[in-house]
């Protein structure tokens, strides 16, 4: 006789972890529970489902924590919170509610991400909905900035101010963005989906590393409208966009995204593994071209796309728009600040909204680069902000404090494997005590797992977070990767061979940033110099041992400025 009991543990058993996620998807639309997360608020912690908490909670923005320990903790009754905001686009007011939120219910921990959000850490579940009702009243909400839907839909900073950039693509951003977030038909795609937007000139938003990617370009007849590049993504197994062989009207964009994105959701095919579940693997493992995606679009648009055009990409290696700059509005300047790895504090933000409201009209931009920016500062008021702007520091940083980006790291999230925020920040500080001379621009990213939300992959130098064995001990360490680059001749980094712990890490870029400042060719920069020295040459500038004579015929990748 069977045992059906029996029989239904087996299959329980037999759920891997994507089909339990497509599951409770199913059974419960995440969007659907917002009223189920205020009585939670009401009755506690324990009250949440497990399914709630480890999987819908995410589409409302809000992850657990961790207890600082990463992958060798446990997880705390307190939520990482981001805050969606679409092409970085803010208000004062804005600004002053997430500094307020900050210090009265995150302890005040505040991030910049580098989607052009803010995350806040520390909350309770009991604050949870104060905190949304807050947002809400200056026009925020948290709702898909984390789960398996469209993510914040990126662009420029410095859209509509620039000099450089061909359109002002942030209405097609904002409009997108509205569109998605939050509309049923694209509530359950296979995994995250990224989207950016934009008319810079530099592609400062990253498009060859998101799932869409529409960057302007000029056609011969003066019309402007954009290239689509699809399936970029980092993680694992980092993977640059393909571009579309089509040239896209501003007034097609929408369309053409929302047909990207359902055939994301539509790709069953996806849902079978979550670590290949992102839409780059269509073309890594399915066999999808760029010229099949582009009929796949046709075919639900109901319309043939103009051919593609020629484009110039940007040669790559400043995308961070940081400093005093000139707008394209006479008599008008932007003044970009760095935020060291993202993290600032409550008041410094006030007096960022302070100098916005003063001397601007108010507005304010994150960037993907983990910054912010005050736009719309008149010429006569210029030297003004700038002396009060001092106070608050980093209008002109240091090359280190400038390209440093991190993840949030083990001391709140889950899956990191090492701590990344301050020691990042203490790296650059470091590096810049040591080398006061050193100018060249360098992209230093710092992930804490081979998640790579740092973006260690297309970075000058990459550290990725391991533990090392040190006496018997585990300690926190890193891999370093070179070589990593986007623009005109995109590439992904790779490792050198060599990994340090954490605290070894200032000396061992120190020898290797004066290595290359004592041998660089001209103006060469650093990839270029990375390319033509080789991993040997690298790993022994690193390690502070001499570099082993090259063969007399070996012959470097050229990999241009």
């Amino acid at each position: 006789m069977t045992d059906v009991t029996d029989d239904t543990a087996t299959d329980d058993r037999k759920e891997t972890a994507a089909q339990r996620v497509e599951r409770i998807k199913r059974e419960k639309a995440p969007w659907s529970i917002m009223d189920d997360i205020r009585r939670y608020a009401r009755e506690g912690f324990a009250s949440i489902p497990v399914e709630d908490l480890g999987v819908r909670f995410r589409a409302w923005g809000l992850y657990t924590q961790g207890d600082g320990r990463g992958t060798r903790g446990e997880e705390q009754p307190f939520f990482m919170m981001r805050v969606r905001t679409p092409n970085g686009l803010l208000t004062s007011a804005m600004v002053r509610t997430i500094a307020d939120l900050a210090d009265r219910y995150a302890r005040g921990a505040i991030d910049i991400t580098n989607r052009q959000n803010f995350q806040l850490h520390w909350l309770r579940i009991e604050d949870i909905p104060t905190v949304w009702d807050a947002l809400s009243s200056v026009g925020w909400t948290s709702q898909g900035a984390c789960g398996d839907n469209t993510r914040t839909v990126t662009g420029c900073p410095l859209a509509g101010v620039d000099h450089e950039e061909l359109i002002d693509a942030s209405p097609i951003a904002l409009a997108v963005d509205r569109f998605l977030n939050g509309n049923a038909d694209y509530a359950n795609l296979p995994r995250k989906f990224k989207i950016t937007i934009t008319g810079c000139a530099h592609w400062c938003t990253y498009p060859e590393i998101n799932d869409v990617g529409a960057t302007a370009v000029r056609r011969a007849d003066g019309v402007v409208g954009f290239h689509v590049r699809v399936g970029g993504g980092l993680s694992t197994r980092p993977h640059l966009a393909v571009k579309l062989p089509a040239f896209v009207l501003a007034e097609q964009l929408p369309e053409v995204v929302n047909a990207i994105v359902g055939i994301f959701r539509d790709s069953d095919e996806l849902r079978q593994n979550r670590a290949k579940a992102r839409m780059k693997f269509l073309f890594i493992n399915h066999g999808w071209t760029a010229d099949s995606f582009l009929a796949e679009i046709e075919r639900r648009v109901g319309y043939s796309l103009a051919p593609a055009v020629e484009e110039h990409p940007p040669e790559g290696r400043y995308r961070d728009h940081l400093g005093v700059q000139p707008q394209k509005q006479p008599g008008l300047h932007y003044a970009a600040f760095s935020v060291l790895s993202g993290r600032i504090d409550p008041e410094r933000l006030r007096a960022v909204a302070r100098l916005a409201d003063t001397y601007g009209d108010g507005s304010l931009r994150l960037t993907a680069t983990q910054n912010v920016v005050v736009p719309n500062i008149p010429a006569e008021r210029l030297t003004a902000f700038e002396a009060e702007a001092a106070v608050v520091g980093a209008l002109r940083s240091s090359p280190f404090q400038r390209g440093t980006v991190s993840c949030t790291g083990s001391e709140f999230c889950k899956l990191a494997i090492v701590e990344t925020k301050q020691f990042s920040i203490r790296l650059a500080e470091a590096l810049e005590a040591r080398l006061p001379g050193f100018s060249e621009s360098i992209k230093l990213h710092v992930t804490g797992c081979p998640n790579a939300c740092g973006q260690h992959w297309i970075a000058d130098v990459g550290l990725q977070g391991v533990l090392l064995n040190q006496g018997g001990e585990q300690v926190e360490g890193f891999d370093v990767f070179v070589g990593g680059g986007l623009g005109a001749h995109s590439a992904t980094a790779h490792r050198v061979g060599f990994r340090a712990s954490a605290d070894a890490l200032p000396d061992a870029l120190e020898r290797l940033f004066s290595v290359y400042d004592a041998e660089r060719d001209g103006d060469e920069s650093f990839r270029e110099w990375t390319s033509r020295v080789g991993d040997a040459a690298v790993k022994a500038a690193l390690a502070g041992v001499p570099a082993a004579p090259s063969l007399p015929n070996a012959k470097a990748v050229a990999v241009p400025a």
